[in-house]
C-alpha cells in the first residue's frame, strides 16, 4: 500500500515535487528526502515534514518500522541548508527556528519507539549525520562519505553528533570532530557511527524485504565490504597518542612531533580551521562524554546561540560556500589568541 506524501506546505507547490516523499509499503514507513539538487540539504520546512511524519507513524500500528534515504544518488544529506542560513544571518533575521526544530527532530530519532533504519549512502554530513547517526539501524554503502566538517565554516559539530563522536574508540572522535575527516562505509562502522554494510545496488531489495516488517532486518540482509575499500583502522595509534587532553595547542604539538604523514596532515588541517571553533569543539566533546544525547543537544542549542552571531561563522560560510575562495579570515586568527576563559564562559 502506498500513502500520499505528507502535506508539503511551503516546501512544494503543484508544479514541483515535495521535499519529502513519505509512503507506507506493507509494514514499512519509507521517508525519502527529495532535494537532490542540494544533496538533500535540510530546510526548516523539510525538518518539520520529517518530524510530523515520524510523530504520526510512531502511533500507527500499521507501521512496524521506518526507513529514511535520499533521492538523487549523491547522498542521504549534505547537512543543513547553509546558503539559507547565511542569507538569514546577513538579513539580520538569523536562523529563525531552524536549530530548535532540527535538534527536536534529532531527539525524536534518538528515542524513536520503532526501528529506525537510515541508509547513509553517498554524502552523509552535518545534519545528515543528525538524521542517521541517532537511528537504531545505520547502513553504509561503498559510496558513503560520513563526516562532521563544521570547524571549517567556523562552527562546531552539532545535531547531537558530539554524543556519538565522544563514544568512538579511543580518541578517534576527537580527531573527527576537530578535522572534519571523512570516513568511508567500513570506517564509519569501525568508528561506531554505522552498523551494517550493504552495496548501494542492494538497497532496493532491502526496502522490499522490510515491507514484510522487522524480520527483514535479519543477519542475512547485510554484506561484507569489498577488499578494495580501506578498513576501519585509520591510524588509531597516532590518533590515540596525540588527541588526549583538553588543550588544542598540546594536541597540535603532539601531531607535529609524529613521523606519520597523516598526523602532519591532521595538524595542517586543524590550523586551517577556525581557532575558536577548534577550542569550543574540544571542550564540548570532552563534556559530551558524560552527557546523555538530550543534554548534548541542549548544549548544542546554547552554543549555537553564540555562533550564529559570531564573525567566524559568517566568514567561514562566505569562504567555503558562497565565494568559495577557501581563504577565511578568522578572528582570532590563532589558537593562542583565543581566550580560554571566553571558551569556558560559553558553557556556563
Amino acid at each position: 500500500m502506498t500513502s500520499s506524501p505528507s502535506p508539503a506546505g511551503p516546501a512544494a507547490s503543484a508544479a514541483t515535487e515535495p521535499d519529502l516523499i513519505a509512503t507506507v509499503r506493507g509494514r514499512l514507513g519509507h521517508l525519502r528526502l527529495n532535494r537532490p539538487r542540494q544533496i538533500n540539504a535540510l530546510s526548516v520546512e523539510l525538518i518539520d515534514l520529517l518530524s510530523a511524519q515520524l510523530s504520526a507513524w510512531a502511533d500507527d500500528d500499521a507501521v512496524e518500522l521506518v526507513l529514511v534515504d535520499g533521492a538523487g544518488g549523491r547522498g542521504l544529506s549534505a547537512g543543513g541548508d547553509i546558503k539559507a542560513l547565511y542569507a538569514g544571518i546577513l538579513a539580520g533575521s538569523g536562523p529563525g527556528n531552524f536549530f530548535t526544530h532540527e535538534y527536536a527532530m534529532n531527539a525524536m530519532i534518538a528515542h524513536y519507539p520503532k526501528p529506525y533504519v537510515a541508509v547513509m549512502d553517498g554524502v552523509t554530513m552535518g545534519g545528515g549525520v543528525g538524521i542517521s547517526g541517532h537511528g537504531s539501524v545505520r547502513i553504509v554503502t561503498e559510496r558513503s562519505q560520513v563526516a562532521m566538517p563544521e570547524t571549517a565554516i567556523g562552527l562546531f559539530p552539532d545535531v547531537g553528533a558530539l554524543y556519538l563522536l565522544a563514544r568512538c574508540p579511543g580518541e578517534l572522535g576527537t580527531h573527527l570532530a576537530l578535522t572534519g575527516a571523512r570516513l568511508n562505509g567500513p570506517q564509519a562502522i569501525g568508528a561506531g557511527l554505522a552498523d551494517h554494510y550493504l552495496p548501494a545496488a542492494g538497497v532496493p531489495e532491502l526496502i522490499e524485504r522490510l515491507e514484510q516488517g522487522v524480520a527483514g532486518l535479519s543477519r542475512s540482509a547485510w554484506a561484507t565490504p569489498p577488499a578494495d575499500l580501506p578498513g576501519a583502522d585509520i591510524g588509531s595509534g597516532w590518533i590515540d597518542a596525540c588527541y588526549v587532553g583538553d588543550r588544542a595547542e598540546d594536541i597540535l604539538d603532539r601531531l607535529d612531533s609524529r613521523p606519520e604523514p597523516a598526523a602532519g596532515a591532521a595538524a595542517a588541517t586543524i590550523r586551517s580551521m577556525s581557532p575558536t571553533s577548534v577550542k569550543v569543539t574540544l571542550a564540548a566533546i570532552r563534556r559530551a562524554a558524560s552527557m546523555t544525547v538530550d543534554q548534548v543537544l541542549a548544549q548544542d542549542l546554547a552554543l549555537m546561540d553564540h555562533f550564529v552571531r559570531s564573525h567566524d561563522l559568517r566568514e567561514g560560510i562566505r569562504a567555503q560556500v558562497i565565494d568559495k575562495d577557501r581563504s577565511p579570515k578568522w578572528d582570532p586568527s590563532t589558537l593562542d589568541a583565543v581566550n580560554d576563559a571566553d571558551v569556558v564562559a560559553l558553557f556556563l
